[in-house]
């Protein structure tokens, strides 16, 4: 802020110059046997003597609940209005108190810096150490993982990270995390860290494929040569079938942070208003872009509101309008068990890319699942008859037999011996799966998918 103003004072003023003020240091510079640290005596010298230029005044908005500051602010813009020579820059990351000075202020919000200011400032410093330098494949990606972050945080990240050691991919979860951390302070986004991508999904192939497809898009130079640029996905199916682990491995195919958007939190009450609490956390995610914001459980949060004026109402309508107008480098990865109960306008072509249905796993796709979780739990597949599990495991979900394995692990290692075939086909016997106590309900979620869907892993029917 301050070096753009001393390159626009010369020609804003004739001679113009930038003086700052903080109730720490005063003015400076610095007038001879003047202590202008007290907000009052500063602003009575600005109006006894200005001097061509800018004066930027740090957090003065802090002392504008009282009257004296208010009213010298009022008499400094007055003075300064009739002979046009100066202006006063009040500096601070909170807008103004008072309502009194909205005629004689003019808010400007100032924006993120731009990927070129974030790239001059990341060689500055690069330049402060002996033997850095970042790769030209990886510079862009920093670059654009740093986008949304102020130019103060990004000497604070980037310092660090150099001193650190830290190469590569370990650069940018360091950034991620960073961003993380700017959105948790709201209390309702959650930063969720990249460990898979999607080749942690059993099955699921269509989804995987579909993302796959899409991932050189999702970057600003795909964005600056007027591609299409990926806008979101619904996922929606039978519980525990990967619904989640698709929309976060997706975060992690493309190397973008993921933020959960906890919708429970924004309806409590516990951060102010739903519709302000939602609106902030929408324009966070602008802010850190790019990203993927992830809502689970959609149908709780986005279903058809029964009247127009309600809180959900209010909160449905601009959700409608962020998707169709939100920046393209924000992608939305949409969960539902119940998408029957989405209306038609929130899943139409233009909101969502495209709608998947995760149905229960076929034979081979359960044998995908299998070995990624004996993996997972430090068993090699190939020492477990993974065949003889199949037939036994006809109408389990992913989440099931994940359980079936991990209860098997704790059962083989309590006896002090290797897991087997036996111990996993001990705890299968034992699980009646979702699909048969709630048999009516997955017919129903089929029934609807059936031809409203596209399959996450071969056509339905």
């Amino acid at each position: 802020m301050v070096e753009t103003l001393k390159a626009l004072a010369p020609h804003c003023f004739e001679g113009g110059t930038v003086t700052t003020w903080s109730c720490v240091r005063g003015m400076e510079p610095s007038e001879k046997d003047a202590d202008t640290r007290d907000p009052l005596a500063a602003l009575q010298r600005i109006i006894a003597s200005p001097k061509p230029g800018f004066y930027v005044m740090k957090d003065m908005t802090d002392f504008m609940n009282d009257p004296k500051v208010v009213r010298s602010l009022r008499e400094a813009y007055f003075n300064l209005l009739r002979a046009y020579n100066a202006a006063v820059v009040l500096v601070s990351p909170l807008p103004p108190p008072s309502e009194a000075l909205q005629k004689e202020m003019r808010l400007v919000e100032m924006g993120s810096p731009s990927d070129e200011e974030i790239d001059v400032k990341l060689r500055e410093i690069e330049s402060q150490f002996e033997g850095v330098s970042l790769s030209p494949e990886l510079r862009p990606k920093v670059v654009l993982a740093l986008r949304g972050v102020n130019l103060i945080d990004v000497d604070h990240i980037m310092n660090r990270v150099f001193n650190s050691g830290k190469q590569g991919d370990d650069i940018l979860a360091e950034i991620f995390a960073d961003k993380g951390a700017i959105a948790k302070q709201l209390g309702f986004l959650d930063y969720v860290p990249l460990q898979n991508d999607t080749s942690v999904v059993g099955g699921l192939e269509s989804v995987k494929i579909w993302a796959e497809k899409r991932r050189p898009l999702f970057n600003q130079a795909a964005v600056s040569s007027g591609m299409s640029i990926p806008k979101g996905v619904l996922i929606m199916g039978v519980s525990g079938c990967g619904k989640s682990l698709l929309a976060k491995s997706i975060a992690g195919l493309w190397s973008v942070p993921l933020f959960r958007l906890n919708m429970t939190m924004v309806f409590s009450g516990a951060y102010g208003s739903p519709e302000s609490a939602f609106h902030r956390a929408l324009t966070t995610v602008e802010a850190i872009a790019p990203a993927v914001l992830w809502i689970d459980e959609m149908e709780s949060s986005f279903s058809a509101p029964k009247e127009g004026g309600t809180r959900q109402s209010m909160i449905y309508s601009e959700f409608l309008t962020w998707m169709q107008e939100k920046p393209p480098l924000v992608f939305v990865a949409a969960t539902a068990n119940r998408i029957e109960m989405l209306p038609a306008e929130m899943i139409r072509k233009g909101r969502f890319d495209e709608v998947f249905f995760c149905d229960l796993p076929d034979p081979e796709e359960r044998y995908q699942i299998f070995s990624i979780h004996l993996k997972r739990n430090g068993v090699p597949p190939e020492l477990i008859d993974i065949n003889r599990l199949l037939s036994d495991t006809h109408g389990f979900s992913g989440a099931e037999i994940e359980q079936a394995i991990v209860a098997a692990t704790v059962e083989a290692y309590e006896k002090q011996r290797p897991i087997s075939v036996e111990d996993i086909q001990a705890q299968i016997s034992s699980m009646v799966p979702l699909s048969t106590t709630m048999a009516e309900q997955v017919r129903t979620i089929r029934d609807w998918a059936r031809s409203r869907a596209a399959s996450a892993s071969k056509k339905l029917g």
